[in-house]
């Protein structure tokens, strides 16, 4: 697993900027850089927001993917930052997929919408329609978005 500081120094490098061009960018010291590259100091919450914008990638890839994200909606692991879905301004939203949460908006209704979607497209000979459905129901309400929705 890659480390932050190998993380921002590669994006950095990959696009062509110095330390000191990143640092203007991020409103911060070329010496905060720096720091960040050789391991001694990670980003504040806000600066990682801003490399997360500034690189197109998510915060959770620039700490080095130490959180397992999994889509609030439909449970589905989000293993690239290709997955994850963005609000309409174009900042990540690490809770859904893309195809749970488009445009800022839920493209699911309700749990039986969703449910009814992934039983008709993820059933098969070894998972058979009410396996599925069974499995859906079990696991979708557990989810985040569900949840809230309930309460």
């Amino acid at each position: 697993m890659n480390e932050t500081k190998d993380i921002i120094r590669g994006l950095r490098a990959g696009a062509g900027l110095s330390q000191e061009e990143l640092a203007e960018k991020l409103f911060v010291t070329r010496q905060a850089v720096s720091r960040w590259e050789n391991g001694d100091t990670v980003p504040n919450t806000d600066t990682l927001k801003l490399l997360s914008k500034l690189f197109n990638v998510s915060v959770n890839t620039l700490l080095g993917s130490p959180r397992k994200l999994i889509c609030q909606c439909c449970g589905m692991t989000l293993d690239d930052d290709g997955q994850i879905s963005r609000e309409p301004g174009g900042d990540f939203n690490e809770d859904y997929c893309k195809w749970c949460y488009t445009d800022g908006e839920f493209v699911y209704k309700s749990v039986e919408e969703l449910t009814d979607f992934l039983v008709g497209h993820l059933s098969n000979e070894s998972f058979p329609p009410e396996q599925a459905r069974a499995f859906f129901e079990a696991q979708l309400p557990q989810l985040g978005h569900w949840k809230k929705r309930e309460g």
